[in-house]
């Protein structure tokens, strides 16, 4: 994949890269999707360089849907990563022969990268990661126990959080990470896991009612151990109004 890009080096934009943090919830843990290949040994972001002929945001979905094989999901672009020695020596010698690359050729990726951070809110069900090559691994990973990152791929992760957390007060989630049907104490847990912290069932009801955006459907969860709670879905008409105008509360 380095020796691909190198000798192609003249169709994507000098200096700039895209990082790309995609979340996912199951079984009450948000999750990120997280790739690792023989060298080096840590972990990092899913991302790439960007073609000369690609706007940046086409860019950052290429780049999901090559990793999910998901289209039309939730991405926002977060934040950008612009520090003077931020890849410095990264690129080893020994990574470099691991892609066949001769030192004097690798000097491209010697030199700085400015990257753009986006995060997506993905249904980690339907999602099906997506290698690059047999020497590569994709793993979604619980983001509380996240492995050492490249790079500053850790300060972008936190970033991303941090955003999510924040954003929260102004615009619903669950709709890209829940599955089509669910109960409100599964929607809490969602909100939890993201902020962090426990919240009071009555008055996360209270509020998430009064958003609007959810619809009480004729079901009741099954196989629940004690009194089976009602089934709710997104009403996804009135959840895209409230993305495009924004919430005036806090949790």
């Amino acid at each position: 994949m380095l020796k691909n890009i190198l000798d192609n080096r003249d169709e994507y934009q000098p200096g700039l890269s895209i990082d790309c943090v995609i979340f996912g919830f199951h079984e009450n843990q948000l999750k990120v999707l997280l790739v690792k290949t023989k060298h080096p040994d840590k972990w990092a972001l899913p991302g790439g360089f960007v073609p000369i002929n690609e706007d940046i945001d086409q860019a950052a979905v290429s780049v999901l849907h090559a990793r999910t094989g998901l289209k039309g999901i939730f991405l926002r672009q977060f934040y950008t990563f612009g520090a003077v020695k931020r890849n410095e020596n990264h690129f080893s010698n020994r990574v470099l022969n691991f892609g066949g690359i001769l030192s004097e050729e690798g000097k491209w990726y010697f030199s700085r990268f400015v990257t753009v951070g986006y995060y997506a809110l993905v249904d980690l069900m339907q999602t099906i990661p997506q290698p690059e090559g047999k020497n590569e691994i994709v793993e979604w990973i619980d983001h509380n126990v996240v492995p050492d990152l490249i790079l500053d791929h850790k300060e972008i992760l936190d970033k991303a959080l941090e955003t999510l957390r924040m954003e929260l007060n102004l615009m619903p989630v669950g709709y890209n990470l829940l599955p089509e049907k669910f109960t409100i104490p599964e929607l809490q847990k969602l909100y939890e896991t993201i902020l962090g912290r426990k919240l009071d069932r009555r008055n996360f009801l209270r509020k998430i009612t009064a958003i609007g955006i959810l619809t009480k459907l004729d079901e009741k969860k099954s196989n629940v151990a004690h009194k089976a709670p009602n089934l709710y879905s997104f009403d996804r008409d009135k959840y895209n109004e409230v993305v495009r105008n924004g919430l005036h509360q806090g949790w």
